[in-house]
């Protein structure tokens, strides 16, 4: 445990606005001893990925004892601080954070949005969420790193052009800070300006998700983020690797 809280300590101060924390996100063992092999400082789960690799859609459709038995695996197969998504946190986000901290997590992203359909939750059901999960964290005595994610622009029609969006953004980010929330992730908005101007507005350290087709990353250091995350990006890069790999592999083999 007191290694754990070492570790959580360090994650934390790997939040640093202009300088982020770059997370290339894992699904299991494998793929998390193959970043852990780049020198990265910490890792991440992508629930995406982790839900693909098991063979089912993302949405909290993957039992819970399997999304905490893989991060046990995962724990134990690196030495570096492991951040869980854990979607919403499942039923009970408090019992989530216990069992994800008692496997040896250090942080964990839960979403406000609602697992069956996306939408998102009431601001005062989503801070009393954070609120639950942040005292489970607290009465272990692991600085647990909660990133609040905010799902404002993955709603249908949202456009990062749209200033109300935004001013939604910013109300969610000062109560999930007032929450007791360590961070805020807000996956879907990519304008650099509109990034910056979140930044400004958030007492909270923010992160976003990108892609490999970002033509420029480093524009989003200098509008101030302190976490750039993957998400479910390199899963599927790796399986498209590997379906070109194999049918390579395959034609070469089948007769003219």
């Amino acid at each position: 445990m007191a290694d754990q809280k070492t570790k959580a300590e360090q994650f934390k101060a790997l939040h640093v606005a202009g300088k982020p924390l770059v997370l290339f996100n894992v699904w299991d063992a494998g793929s998390a001893r193959a970043v852990a092999a780049t020198q990265t400082p910490a890792l991440a789960t992508s629930s995406w990925a982790v839900a693909a690799a098991h063979g089912l859609a993302d949405g909290e459709k993957l039992p819970l004892n399997l999304v905490i038995a893989n991060l046990q695996r995962i724990v134990a197969a690196v030495d570096l601080p492991v951040s869980i998504d854990i979607e919403s946190g499942y039923d009970d986000p408090a019992k989530t954070v216990e069992r994800a901290i008692e496997a040896g997590a250090i942080g964990a992203n839960m979403e406000d949005s609602l697992p069956q359909d996306g939408t998102l939750r009431e601001v005062s059901q989503q801070v009393a969420r954070i609120r639950k999960a942040r005292c489970a964290a607290d009465a272990l005595g692991i600085p647990f790193f909660l990133n609040a994610r905010t799902d404002v622009f993955f709603q249908k029609g949202a456009s990062n052009s749209d200033a109300s969006l935004m001013q939604s953004a910013i109300e969610r980010a000062k109560a999930y800070a007032d929450a007791g929330a360590d961070g805020l992730f807000i996956p879907g908005l990519t304008d650099v300006e509109r990034v910056a101007e979140l930044v400004a507005a958030s007492t909270l350290p923010v992160n976003v998700m990108l892609d490999a087709n970002v033509p420029d990353p480093g524009e989003f250091a200098q509008a101030g983020v302190a976490r750039v995350s993957y998400g479910p990006a390199p899963y599927l890069l790796m399986m498209k690797a590997l379906e070109n790999s194999a049918g390579q592999t395959l034609k070469a083999w089948r007769p003219n």
